[in-house]
C-alpha cells in the first residue's frame, strides 16, 4: 500500500519517527509521501526523506508547494525555491497546493494568484500536482482547466467535496484521494455515498496523519493520533461502501500511486 499524504513533519511525530515508519512496514505500507505545504515545510519533508533514506530506503518521498492557507507568503523567491526543491529526487510532485475559500487565512486573490503561479511551474517541470480545495471547488475547476492538458497528472487530496465538484475532476481525467473521513458516520455521509462514483483506477488512499483517525478502529491509539500504519483502515472504510475487496483496493490504489508518483521503477 502507498499512503499519498502524509504530514510526517508535524510536531505530534518529532519523538518517535522511526517507530512510526516501522509500524507502517508491519502494517503493509510501502511507501509514504509527505506533504509540503510551505516553503519551509517542504524543505523539512525533503530533509526527513534524506534524513531517514538509509535506513528506509525507497520509502519516503515528499511534495513541494505553498497551501491556500499560506498564499500569502508567496513572494519573488518561492518559485525559484520550489524549482530548487522539486529537482531533488525524493521530491515527486508539487503542492498541496489550490483553494481554500472556507477559511480564506489568504485572500481569495492571494491564494489564485500563488495557485495559477504553481500550476505554470508544474507544466514546466512535467511535474504531478497534488490539489487541495475546500468551498472552492467552481473556482478550482475553472482554473485547473485552463492547465489541465499540460499538467503530468493531477490528485485531488482528502476529497470531501460534491456530486458536481467530484465529476467535474472526473472530466479532467484526474484521480482522487480519500481519507479517513470515509470512516466517520456522521461527517461522511455524502463521501460514502459518492465513493462508489470513482473510477477504481483513479482512486488513490490516504491518512493524512496525524490527522482523520479512522473512526472504523475498535480501539482508537490513546492521543487520537493517526498514523500511517492505519491505512488499512481507510482502504476498509472504502470497501464497506463499494464493490470490490479491500485487498483489491489495496492492490489497485498502490498500482494508481506507484504510476502517478513516477515510481514504478524504484
Amino acid at each position: 500500500m502507498i499512503d499519498i499524504g502524509v504530514n510526517l513533519s508535524n510536531s505530534r511525530f518529532a519523538k518517535d519517527i522511526p517507530e512510526t515508519l516501522r509500524r507502517a512496514q508491519k502494517a503493509g505500507v510501502e511507501k509514504l509521501v509527505l506533504t509540503g505545504t510551505s516553503i519551509e515545510e517542504s524543505q523539512a519533508v525533503l530533509e526527513l526523506c534524506q534524513n531517514y533514506n538509509e535506513t528506509f530506503p525507497e520509502m519516503l518521498y515528499a511534495t513541494a508547494g505553498i497551501h491556500p492557507h499560506d498564499a500569502s507568503s508567496l513572494n519573488s523567491e518561492s518559485i525559484n525555491r520550489l524549482r530548487e526543491l522539486a529537482a531533488q529526487p525524493q521530491v515527486v510532485a508539487l503542492g498541496e497546493m489550490g483553494l481554500d475559500f472556507n477559511r480564506n487565512f489568504s485572500t481569495p486573490r492571494e491564494q489564485e494568484k500563488a495557485f495559477e503561479a504553481q500550476l505554470e511551474l508544474a507544466a514546466e517541470l512535467k511535474l504531478p500536482v497534488f490539489l487541495h480545495e475546500r468551498d472552492a471547488a467552481d473556482r478550482q475547476l475553472q482554473i485547473i482547466s485552463s492547465y489541465r492538458d499540460h499538467l503530468a497528472d493531477a490528485v485531488i487530496h482528502c476529497f470531501t467535496g460534491s456530486k458536481q465538484a467530484l465529476f467535474g475532476y472526473l472530466d479532467l481525467n484526474m484521480y482522487i484521494g480519500i481519507t479517513g473521513w470515509i470512516c466517520d458516520e456522521k461527517r461522511g455521509q455524502a463521501l460514502q455515498q459518492l465513493v462508489r462514483n470513482i473510477p477504481l483506477e483513479r482512486l488513490m488512499v490516504e491518512t493524512d496523519a496525524p490527522y482523520l483517525l479512522p473512526k472504523n478502529m475498535p480501539e482508537p491509539p490513546k492521543g487520537k493520533r493517526n498514523e500511517p500504519a492505519f491505512l488499512n483502515w481507510v482502504i476498509d472504510g472504502i470497501a464497506k461502501y463499494r464493490d470490490e475487496s479491500s485487498e483489491q483496493i489495496a492492490m489497485a490504489t498502490t498500482k494508481n500511486a506507484l504510476g502517478f508518483f513516477r515510481l514504478d521503477n524504484s
